[in-house]
């Protein structure tokens, strides 16, 4: 544990499980007070990763800092707007925002299927644009007005690897992904005279409960360790790069992990 984020308010959308929990873990861990979000209260369940947001914010008020856990579904530009009203009002301010929402998630399944570019149902492509897409979108939009009117503030938008290679399966979510990438090198020029930092980390396949939960994992005990599947803690430490004063004079990049 250190205190390089002291005085600091982050907000990780998503947090209550998976990468976003360990990220909201690492930044408490680091001195920031943490908001927890998550669309509804029981989605920490899902795979099994904690009993719901509220004992995640329980975690990190463990470590000593202020949590809250906050429930809205960030494809909904009203809800997103609330959410980031009452972070704000609960904290005081907000310095950090890890945009971490997201995933390939079909409408009605785990994810898409089939999941190409042709096949897939439309309600598919939907789901995974407004997932990845509009509520990073949002997220920005109400968390930037806010940055911006202080003159202070870190935006990292978490996207994929997978968009920036080539897909045959997930081809939408790759897209999704990509135009992340490119929306945050769009927003760090417009809050560029800001002081507010806005850069993007792309995570290569990582251990999470919905990674090994929806995929079959080869054995890798033969492989280097940059060959092999992730933990989350490799991809806290790059975020937490982002998040802190080494990043200072970085913004409008994506960290790509291959």
């Amino acid at each position: 544990m250190t205190d390089e984020l002291a005085g600091k308010v982050a907000l990780v959308t998503g947090s209550s499980r998976g990468l976003g929990r360990h990220y909201a873990l690492a930044l408490a861990r680091n001195g920031a007070d943490v908001a927890i979000h998550d669309v509804d209260r029981g989605a920490a369940a899902q795979f099994g990763e904690a009993e719901s947001g509220d004992q995640v914010a329980d975690e990190i008020r463990a470590l000593g800092r202020k949590s809250a856990f906050f429930t809205a579904n960030l494809t909904d530009a009203s809800q997103t707007e609330k959410l980031i009203g009452d972070v704000v009002a609960a904290f005081g301010q907000l310095d950090i925002l890890v945009n971490n929402a997201g995933g390939d998630i079909g409408a009605h399944n785990p994810r898409p299927d089939p999941n190409n570019a042709l096949d897939i149902d439309p309600a598919d492509i939907r789901s995974v644009l407004d997932r990845n897409v509009i509520t990073t979108m949002y997220a920005c939009k109400y968390a930037g007005q806010h940055m911006r009117t202080r003159r202070t503030g870190k935006i990292v938008n978490i996207g994929s690897v997978a968009g920036h290679v080539a897909a045959r399966n997930g081809i939408i979510y790759a897209a999704a992904k990509a135009a992340n990438s490119h929306y945050t090198r769009c927003l760090a020029e417009e809050l560029r005279p800001f002081d507010v930092n806005v850069n993007c980390l792309a995570p290569t396949a990582t251990y999470t409960g919905r990674f090994r939960a929806t995929r079959d994992v080869v054995d890798q005990g033969d492989r280097s360790r940059l060959q092999r599947v992730a933990e989350p803690g490799d991809m806290a430490s790059i975020m937490l790069f982002l998040t802190g004063p080494a990043s200072d004079h970085l913004t409008g990049e994506t960290i790509v992990c291959w």
